[in-house]
C-alpha cells in the first residue's frame, strides 16, 4: 500500500522542488558541455554510436531525471488507486528505456577507460612535433586546439599519448588525470545502478506491504554505504577543480535521498497499518 496522502507544499516538498529544479538546470549545462566535447572529437568517420557516445552525459542525465520523477510518483505523489495495469506497463516501459540508456553510459565509460589505457604512446619527443596534426591538447578535461603558437606553453614534457580515435593528445601527467577521471566516471555510474536496484527492491517489498524485514534493513544500510562512495567521488571531482561535477553529484544524492525519505515515510505508514487491524 502506497502513502495515501495529498502532497502539501511544506519545507520538505519545497526542498525537493528546489533540488529537482537545480538538476534540470545542470542538465542544460551538460548538454552544452557535450556539444563542446563533440567539437574537439568529431571527425568525418563518425558513425551513429560515436554520436551517442559524444552525448553520453546528456543521455545519462535525462534518463536519471526521468527515473527520479517516476520514483517520486511511485513513492509519494500517487496512491495505490492511481496505479492501473496500463499505467504500470507504461512506467515499466519508460524505466526499461532509461535502464538501457544508463547501460549505454556504463558501456561507453568502460570503453573509454580501456581506450585510454591503450592510448598511442610517444616518448623522447615534444608537443610541438604534433602541432600540425589537427589535434586538441587535453588536460583535466580542458581542451586547447594545438598549434605551433601554443604547443610550447601547453606542455614541456617529453612523453605524450594520443587517444579518442586520434583526436586528442596529452602528456604523461595529463594521462594520469584522464585515467583517474575515467575510472571515477565508471565507478560512479556503476554505484548509481546499485543504488537504483536497492531502491527498486525497497519499492517492490513495500508495495507488497512489507514494512520491516532483514532484506529491507540490509538494503537500507547498503544504500547509505553506496551514498558514501558517491560522496567520495564528489570530493575527488572537487579536488580536481570540477565543481560543477561535484555540485551535480551532490544534487543527485540529495534527490535520491528524498526518495529514500519517501520510502521511510511509507514504511512508517505500513507499520501503523499492521499495528491497527481495524484499518485492514
Amino acid at each position: 500500500m502506497r502513502p495515501a496522502q495529498r502532497p502539501q507544499l511544506n519545507a520538505r516538498q519545497c526542498t525537493k522542488l528546489i533540488v529537482y529544479s537545480l538538476l534540470l538546470v545542470n542538465f542544460l549545462q551538460y548538454v552544452l558541455a557535450d556539444i563542446e566535447y563533440m567539437r574537439h572529437h568529431f571527425h568525418s568517420g563518425w558513425r551513429w554510436h560515436d554520436w551517442t557516445a559524444s552525448f553520453t552525459t546528456t543521455i545519462d542525465e535525462l534518463s536519471w531525471f526521468v527515473i527520479l520523477i517516476l520514483l517520486e510518483l511511485e513513492t509519494f505523489l500517487l496512491s495505490d488507486s492511481a496505479f492501473s495495469r496500463s499505467r504500470m506497463r507504461a512506467i515499466h516501459l519508460v524505466k526499461a528505456i532509461c535502464y538501457l540508456s544508463i547501460g549505454h553510459t556504463i558501456f561507453v565509460y568502460a570503453r573509454d577507460t580501456a581506450l585510454l589505457a591503450n592510448a598511442t604512446h610517444f616518448v623522447d619527443t615534444t608537443l610541438c612535433t604534433f602541432s600540425d596534426q589537427a589535434l586538441s591538447f587535453s588536460r583535466n578535461l580542458t581542451y586547447w586546439e594545438l598549434n605551433a603558437t601554443n604547443c610550447a606553453q601547453l606542455s614541456s614534457e617529453n612523453e605524450f599519448f594520443i587517444f579518442f580515435q586520434g583526436q586528442a593528445i596529452t602528456d604523461a601527467s595529463g594521462m594520469q588525470i584522464e585515467l583517474q577521471l575515467a575510472w571515477a566516471d565508471l565507478i560512479e555510474a556503476t554505484v548509481w545502478i546499485l543504488v537504483l536496484l536497492v531502491i527498486e527492491l525497497s519499492v517492490k517489498l513495500q508495495d507488497r506491504g512489507v514494512g520491516t524485514s532483514v532484506i529491507l534493513s540490509f538494503a537500507t544500510y547498503l544504500k547509505y554505504l553506496l551514498y558514501g562512495v558517491l560522496w567520495s567521488i564528489a570530493a575527488y571531482w572537487a579536488y580536481r577543480g570540477h565543481w560543477i561535477f561535484a555540485w551535480d553529484e551532490t544534487l543527485w544524492i540529495l534527490g535520491f535521498m528524498a526518495i529514500s525519505a519517501n520510502l521511510s515515510q511509507w514504511r512508517k505508514q505500513l507499520a501503523g497499518v499492521s499495528k491497527n487491524p481495524a484499518l485492514d
